[in-house]
């Protein structure tokens, strides 16, 4: 779980990104569809065309800190895609990291362990 000091914001770019962005890619995202500064020390984040798999992108003060997620199974709960983006509060960032429907307080089933193949 990553703890989010007070006062810091939550991004999200509604439109899904490459996921093949690393660092510099996501700050001109940050720049260009969110128009804020990656830089700020406030939280970023993007999702992937199948909503599967998601990147955060912060600041910590010594350099940027990227943080990405796959599911196995499923998908998160996205808003509808729109252009630019919207702020999150902690809580709902917390809901989207562990995979459970915003409109629903019951979390999903736990999902069950890849097998090798």
């Amino acid at each position: 779980m990553i703890s989010i000091a007070p006062g810091t914001k939550v991004y999200l770019a509604c439109r899904p990104v490459s996921m093949r962005y690393g660092f510099d890619g996501l700050a001109a995202q940050v720049k260009q569809v969110l128009e804020a500064d990656p830089f700020s020390g406030h939280l970023f984040l993007f999702r992937s065309k199948r909503a599967d798999y998601l990147k955060i992108l912060h600041y910590d003060g010594t350099g940027l800190c990227l943080f990405a997620k796959r599911l196995e199974s499923g998908k998160f709960v996205w808003p509808p895609i729109v252009d630019g983006g919207m702020v999150l509060t902690p809580a709902q960032l917390a809901l989207l990291l562990e995979a459970i429907d915003w409109r629903r307080t019951v979390a999903p089933d736990l999902p069950r362990r890849p097998v090798a193949v």
